[in-house]
């Protein structure tokens, strides 16, 4: 049985058994109750009420605090606001030119929610650690608010489903956003002479409970003719308030964890090597002796292997019927290795496949293409990259070379007795300044070489230079372009890879150094758990900020509006009934953005 088997028929014996003691009652006589079409139980507790107060007593603090969140959360909607019409146009446009992209995983349905283990961007493990912390943070913001502007918070608790999933903080609906309506039920002209009759044994049944309750002393009974309203009610001002400090609570959150991310964190994380064992042939020397997929190679004899290119230089220095000793690391844990190059080996490298060619470079003006061997620059052997670097570092601009390669299958070009071509090449300038030669060969072949001479194929992921182009994020941050590579890096990446943390296949590639040496790999915990609440906490927090109801921003907007109405008008019911209609206008403008954002490309493809 499948391990997805397994969890779905626990979940489905949690639903049931939930389901089961919600209809016997037996949840809420424990002042428990379920939350959403899943079986999500909100577990209510009124301790720790007190610590409310405590924490909410530097109430000019709070209110700042507040006050800035209100400013950060028009912000905010504005922005959100702006993408979304921006990616709707985008859309509508490409639809004008028949240029709909097709469905992906960026549009995904399951990809809109930011639920672990249900968006495929976000890793279940690090997404329900910063899932936690973000509701914590932002429902203990709005009770530390509530209490601040002397709004009653009935009780606290944990949302649970499983395994616990969050917090929450259960305010006074009524003093938050006002006393509602009661609609009473009124009978109909045509009512049938069953329905009068159960209509009047409700009546009856609501006067005596009523009466029975203000003969007990309960203050908070009423006649039935007498409407009571709640001691406290929050001014608009308050309310935005307390609405905004979840928004801000999560920005500010975000900053403090990204800031030790791309700090303190990733300055004690170093590169261990690039040279991972990704294949292995059978009977080979590298099987005979041990190696295994997934060993991350740092030493060979006594010369330390920190890039791929320190393991190509020195393998051309082996021949056939030498020993070697191979230093490797998996999980943490390094071992010794040691092999024995037969006599009758072949050589590691037979040349340098060619990967791709730069357009308007010298190589494809000669007609160099993918898939092809370079075998020989001029009289120097191709035996590895490590060979093709170490010439081309030597050349200078209008430089002419001699490159013969081993064609691709479907080459139609002239040929060599030996079955080779032969182009006579001039280079130009390098691109990227300096005064060396440049060819525009792309070398290698998805990063994968075969060491023959081994028997094992080496991925060199080149972990220094992606380690490097972290650390340099924050200094992006003045311009447009690095805010989008920061709040895009889980879901893209920078090439469309996608960066998860330092997890899985790419934490074998480093290691801890400095403060978090003694740490081992828990510091790969703190820089995961880091990543996802900063990432998750922003996102939510930018998220609530939409002026749609039901959402935080929503109430401020509409609250907001009407003020701004009422200005003009100085009619309450005007400005409320004119307020409303403008945040509901708001929020099914939202919703269908989304829809069509969502279902766009698949009606494109249709059509």
């Amino acid at each position: 049985m499948s391990g997805t088997s397994i969890v779905l028929g626990i979940f489905l014996m949690y639903w049931f058994l939930i389901s089961a003691l919600d209809r016997k009652g037996i949840l809420e006589k424990y002042n428990i109750s379920t939350f959403g079409p899943l079986p999500i139980l909100m577990i209510r507790t009124t301790k720790g009420l007190k610590l409310l107060d405590v924490l909410a007593s530097p109430k000019r603090y709070w209110r700042v605090f507040a006050n800035i969140g209100i400013l950060m959360m028009f912000v905010g909607m504005i922005a959100m606001f702006l993408v979304i019409a921006i990616s709707d146009l985008a859309l509508y446009t490409s639809f004008l030119n028949d240029s709909v992209p097709e469905p992906g995983k960026y549009n995904a349905p399951r990809n809109i929610l930011l639920i672990p283990g249900v968006n495929e961007f976000i890793p279940f493990t690090w997404g329900v650690i910063a899932l936690i912390v973000t509701l914590v943070v932002h429902e203990f913001s709005h009770a530390i608010l509530c209490r601040v502007e002397n709004i009653r918070v009935k009780s606290m608790g944990i949302l649970f489903a499983l395994v616990p999933i969050g917090g929450f903080a259960e305010p006074d609906d009524e003093q938050l956003f006002g006393k509602k309506e009661e609609v009473k039920k009124e009978l109909s002209l045509t009512a049938t002479i069953e329905e009068i009759e159960e209509w009047e044994q409700q009546q009856k049944e609501e006067k005596e409970k009523q009466l029975k309750e203000m003969k007990n002393g309960n203050t908070n009974a009423s006649p039935i003719t007498v409407k009571s309203e709640p001691a406290v009610t929050a001014t608009r001002t308050q309310r935005a308030r307390i609405l905004a400090a979840g928004v801000m609570a999560n920005f500010c959150v975000a900053f403090i964890a990204l800031l030790l991310f791309f700090g303190p964190v990733l300055g004690a994380i170093a590169p261990l090597s690039d040279a991972m064992v990704v294949g292995i042939n059978e009977s080979s020397p590298a099987q005979l002796a041990g190696l295994q997929e997934g060993m991350v190679i740092t030493q060979v004899d006594d010369t330390s292997v920190s890039t791929g290119m320190d393991f190509l230089s020195y393998l051309e220095t082996v021949e056939p019927g030498d020993s070697l000793r191979i230093h490797a690391s998996k999980d943490g844990d390094a071992s010794v290795y040691d092999l024995k190059v037969p006599s009758s080996s072949e050589e590691c490298f037979s040349g340098v496949p060619v990967g791709g060619v730069v357009e308007g470079s010298p190589a494809k003006a000669a007609g160099i293409e993918p898939g092809m061997t370079m075998l020989r620059i001029n009289d120097t052997r191709m035996r590895s990259i490590a060979s093709f670097i170490d010439f081309m570092e030597g050349t200078e601009a209008n430089q002419t070379i001699e490159v013969e390669v081993l064609p691709s299958a479907n080459y139609t070009g002239e040929l060599t007795e030996n079955g080779t071509a032969v182009f006579e090449i001039q280079l130009i300038a390098n691109p990227s300044g300096g005064e060396k030669g440049f060819l525009g060969v792309i070398y290698g072949s998805s990063g994968v070489l075969e060491c023959q001479m081994l028997g094992i194929s080496i991925w060199m992921p080149q972990s220094g230079y992606y380690l490097e182009a972290l650390k340099q994020i924050p200094s992006l941050l003045d311009q447009p372009v690095g805010w989008i590579i920061l709040f895009g890096l889980p879901i893209y990446g920078f090439a469309g890879e996608g960066f998860r943390g330092f997890s899985g296949t790419i934490a074998q590639f480093y290691q801890p150094v400095g403060w978090a040496e003694p740490l081992g790999v828990g510091i790969f915990w703190i820089a995961n758990s880091l990543l996802w609440i900063g990432w998750l906490n922003f996102y939510v927090g930018l998220f609530n900020c939409l002026p749609a109801v039901p959402l935080d921003g929503g109430h401020v907007f509409r609250d907001y509006t009407y003020s701004l109405i009422y200005r003009f008008t100085r009619n309450e019911a005007v400005s409320e009934r004119v307020s409303n209609s403008i945040t509901a206008s708001f929020s099914m403008l939202i919703l269908f953005s989304f829809l069509f954002m969502i279902f766009g490309p698949f009606v494109g493809q249709w059509i």
